[in-house]
């Protein structure tokens, strides 16, 4: 291999929305994530809805301004 070419490998924090974290291998130092395997449904087993940016509500609020326009 080249040397210099390859970004650095070091120890990285995962930290998930359920509050879960673990030590794994990456170019970052920490990352964060919206499911891992303790909250994710096939593991579970259990119906969860992600919805982290408020993509209904934004759809909702462009659609109704769309609507109220055409009425016009």
């Amino acid at each position: 291999m080249k040397e210099g070419i390859h970004p650095s490998y070091v120890e990285a924090k995962v930290v998930c929305a359920c509050g879960e974290t673990f030590i794994t291998r990456s170019t970052k130092q920490n990352i964060r994530v919206d499911i891992c395997s303790k909250c994710h449904p096939f593991f579970t087993g259990k119906q969860k809805i992600v919805d982290a940016e408020g993509r209904v509500e934004k759809f909702k609020k462009k659609y109704s301004r769309s609507q109220s326009a055409s009425e016009k």
